[in-house]
């Protein structure tokens, strides 16, 4: 049997206080023990228990800094506007509701951590718009009813999308080909301690032949082509969800790329125009 790669299996309060409960809605913990968090939030798919084990000496409440209000609050007004704006998967809108988003920004920018803009988190990279998480992410579950299996992210960035694949799918391979984000997806993630999430640093242009095959494979960065490794690690059914240049060039125009890999062949769809930083080869 294979060893993989593994991450410390344990879930800390405020990542368990933010869970749905079988109904989709956020369920607080301590005294309002079984009281949804708010009526706006109640999915119609369950989104399977994650068991958690207690974390001492982490406060009962994290209130955001640089943040004026409830994140509870902010969140449920952003996942009411994605949905208003399309998304329609229950389990991608829990999980988006469930990630706190403002962990995982510069805390100078953490007032605009729930505004549905993408923000610097170093290196000249980005954390992608929450519209435009939630849209892939519900592309590449392609209408499935429960978590996925075993998924493939190509750009891990500040951990952020690693952390909502991780609520939405079985087992999540996160590759990173710059050091220091992969170390800032470590840190930013480190109290949360998902145990079906693996970050690796490496060229996420050869993907993670040692995690495949893979139920659907998602990319946070843009090239000229897919490259042929994604596809060959893809499972017969699969689907790879990535922006891709347009025109052949790599500062070019992107658009969204859905391929789905079936016993008849390949399948490519190209969706709407989106912006992702370029996509490159080696480590850094």
């Amino acid at each position: 049997m294979k060893q993989r790669p593994t991450f410390p299996a344990q879930l800390d309060a405020t990542l368990a206080k933010n869970r749905p409960n079988a109904q989709g809605a956020l369920m607080p913990r301590g005294p309002l023990q079984g009281k949804p968090a708010t009526a706006s939030l109640q999915l119609a798919a369950a989104l399977p228990a994650i068991k958690a084990k207690p974390v001492h000496h982490l406060p009962a409440k994290v209130v955001p800094h640089g943040v004026g209000m409830d994140s509870s609050a902010v969140r449920t007004r952003m996942v009411q506007k994605l949905a208003e704006g399309g998304v329609r998967d229950p389990l991608v809108l829990a999980a988006m509701g469930a990630i706190e988003r403002h962990r995982f920004v510069d805390s100078a920018l953490a007032n605009q951590a729930y505004e549905d803009t993408s923000l610097p988190i170093g290196l000249g990279q980005t954390i992608s718009k929450p519209g435009v998480v939630s849209r892939m992410i519900e592309l590449m579950r392609n209408g499935a009813t429960g978590r996925l299996g075993r998924v493939l992210e190509i750009g891990t960035g500040c951990g952020y999308q690693a952390a909502v694949l991780s609520m939405v799918a079985d087992e999540v391979y996160s590759i990173e080909r710059l050091r220091g984000l992969h170390d800032k997806a470590r840190e930013n993630l480190r109290l949360l301690r998902v145990a079906n999430l693996h970050l690796l640093f490496g060229d996420g242009m050869v993907g993670y032949a040692k995690g495949a095959p893979y139920a659907a494979i998602i990319a946070a960065a843009g090239g000229e082509a897919i490259p042929q490794a994604w596809v060959d690690q893809l499972a017969m059914g699969g689907r790879l969800v990535a922006p891709v240049a347009q025109g052949g060039t790599s500062g070019g125009a992107q658009a969204l790329m859905v391929i789905d890999k079936t016993p008849q062949g390949i399948r490519q769809t190209v969706l709407e125009a989106v912006h992702f930083v370029p996509l490159k080869s080696g480590v850094a």
